[in-house]
């Protein structure tokens, strides 16, 4: 009945989308399983992708050639530049999306390759022969065999919801939960966890009274995520922002005997970052309000996403409480918020490119890694989807270093630190985040895309384009001079001091508070030459020059740190003939089996003296 593929990807959430696409787009063939082809791409939570750190990581996949950013700009309803106010290392792209749309618009990406086939039924094993995993075997006991495998099973595997007092088997609302994988792989040698995350109540919008709460409106130049000539909404749709208080903290400890958080019903870990409502009440005990954010979940729809009132406490608790907000008076609830707990597999047990260490040609990807959030599964979706393909077509693995872009230090993170709760990027997570900004992904890694066979000669031709065209640009800026009585009335409105000598563009615009498009307007010779750029190149010059220094510190530091990757660690090393190593550094070492000293030398429990020992070892 079934061919051999090259890549079987297993579930059709973000992180599956991304490594079909892939693997795909990179000349295999690939089949998408999952249990139910109507759910392609859903958004499980909150209808948005991007904000901090994860904004970037979004446009990363872009740049690469993943698709994720694309059918974010065709599907949203609204966008917003988040941190403004501060560094562009900061800067993060968000978007509202239509729920509907978005899980449309990546199903009909996925059809639209002809390396893609579909097939809708449950995984329940895995075929293994030899230490290699050779293909899959379905609930309905057909075995498909393929060259690699790629495990995106989210919160499926064993997954138990719990709204109250109440809980029952499944991966998601009214789906049921995948058993069967987490089994054998334990049996193989895995070692497996649980963890749990939570979803608030959807409600009708119609219900609620808008003039008590305050209106988000979307940036006046909507933006988007594609390096691609994707359009943006002409028009967007607001968000809304209102308050809990203490009426509505006291209704929710009402029900706090009846929290399967509380009652010890639930045993894994959930996100720090991104806790309950009923958590916030008891961690925060001392805050009398908290936000919540009024999310439209599309563009035609009356559902609303209630963003910061995940729970699951009763559903009559839920709604009691709600009635307590403003604004939310007469609220009628769709359905009750609810907390699930699923499996997950820590990612020491991976190497960099996904792959496990105990079955070859299996990999990982998304909430299996222990991982939240929608982009962070996307960005892992992509990399084994990219790496299954090089391992079945015999070609070099690809490994994004953590000064390349955030991905890297995603992945760096989960391998050789691990997780024990779910993971969330952050920007202070990147020690070169000013290298990493959402504005220079496309310079950063269209290039290797390329080379893949991923992106487009189209996408590294409208990059190098921008690239050449910023740094001529950035030369201009060295060459073009104003005077005293050109500049001084304009620094001054700035509470910026005057110059008594003529003086460059580069020179003032590396000030704090002098933006290039306001230099603009000083006279008409420097309006010519820079308005010949785009807005995108003028941004990208304006950053570059106003931190120069900063980069190149970064870069350097980048650079001595690298030196420490080049020195290469055979997989065979044995660290227990090495006497000097410290116990817990053996152990550690032994286990995860770095592949360069620059891996090691992140690992937990590797010491500093531990990275000159394996120098002295390795003869340098």
């Amino acid at each position: 009945m079934f061919k051999e593929y090259d890549v079987i990807v297993v579930g059709a959430g973000h992180a599956g989308c991304e490594a079909a696409h892939a693997a795909a787009a990179m000349g295999s063939k690939v089949l998408m399983i999952t249990m139910d082809m109507s759910r392609i791409g859903q958004m499980s939570c909150n209808p948005a992708m991007g904000g901090v750190a994860k904004g970037q990581i979004v446009r990363e996949v872009d740049a690469l050639g993943g698709m994720s950013g694309i059918v974010t700009d065709k599907t949203m309803i609204q966008f917003r530049m988040l941190n403004l106010s501060k560094g562009p290392a900061m800067w993060s792209p968000r978007a509202q999306n239509d729920r509907w749309k978005f899980a449309e618009e990546w199903r009909l990406t996925l059809e639209r390759n002809p390396n893609v086939d579909m097939w809708q039924e449950m995984v329940a094993g895995l075929i293994i022969k030899d230490g290699k995993v050779c293909g899959v075997r379905t609930g309905m006991g057909i075995e498909i065999g393929a060259k690699a495998v790629v495990l995106t099973n989210g919160t499926f595997l064993n997954g138990v919801i719990h709204i109250g007092e109440k809980q029952f088997s499944g991966g998601r609302t009214a789906e049921k939960a995948a058993t069967g994988i987490t089994e054998q792989l334990i049996q193989l040698g895995f070692e497996s966890g649980r963890m749990k995350t939570g979803t608030p109540p959807r409600v009708d919008g119609r219900s609620l009274d808008y003039s008590k709460m305050e209106e988000q409106k979307g940036d006046e130049i909507c933006g988007k995520f594609s390096y691609t000539d994707t359009k943006t909404p002409e028009t967007q749709k607001s968000c809304w922002v209102t308050y809990t208080n203490n009426e509505v903290h006291e209704e929710l400890r009402k029900g706090f005997d009846k929290s399967p958080m509380y009652a010890g019903r639930i045993q894994g870990r959930g996100p720090r970052y991104c806790p309950s409502v009923e958590d916030k009440v008891t961690r925060f005990a001392d805050k009398e309000r908290h936000q919540i954010f009024v999310e439209p979940e599309g563009w035609d729809t009356i559902e609303i996403y209630v963003n910061g009132f995940s729970t699951s406490l009763p559903e009559d608790v839920q709604q009691k409480a709600m009635r307590l907000i403003p604004g939310f008076e007469n609220v009628k609830m769709f359905r009750p918020g609810y907390a699930i707990e699923y499996d997950y597999f820590p990612p020491m047990q991976l190497d960099l490119t996904l792959e496990t260490k105990l079955v070859k040609n299996l990999y990982f990807a998304g909430q299996i890694n222990g991982t939240t959030g929608y982009e962070e599964a996307a960005c892992q979706g992509l990399m084994a989807g990219i790496n299954a393909h090089n391992k079945v077509k015999e070609e070099e693995p690809f490994i994004l270093k953590r000064s390349e872009a955030y991905i890297g230090v995603l992945i760096d993170d989960l391998v050789n630190k691990g997780t024990d709760e779910p993971y969330r990027m952050f920007t202070s997570r990147a020690e070169f985040r000013l290298l990493l900004r959402q504005d220079n992904a496309d310079i950063r890694l269209t290039g290797k895309g390329y080379q893949l066979g991923l992106a487009s000669q189209e996408r590294l031709d409208t990059m190098n384009k921008k690239l050449s065209h910023s740094k001529e640009l950035q030369k201009l800026l060295k060459q073009v001079k104003v005077t005293p009585d050109e500049i001084n009335g304009f620094l001054e409105s700035k509470d910026s001091a005057g110059i008594r000598e003529k003086a460059t563009l580069f020179s003032l615009i590396k000030r704090p508070n002098i933006e290039l498009t306001e230099l603009m307007h000083v006279n008409n010779s420097i309006h010519e030459i820079v308005s010949k750029f785009t807005q995108e190149e003028i941004e990208q010059a304006t950053i570059e020059t106003k931190y120069y220094e900063y980069i190149e510190k970064e870069e350097l530091m980048a650079e001595k740190l690298q030196s420490l990757e080049d020195y290469k660690l055979n997989d065979n090393l044995d660290y227990t003939t090495i006497a000097a190593l410290s116990t817990e550094g053996r152990e550690k070492l032994k286990k995860l089996k770095p592949f360069t000293l620059g891996q090691a030398s992140r690992i937990s429990g590797v010491s500093a003296s531990d990275i000159s020992v394996l120098m002295i070892h390795l003869g340098r």
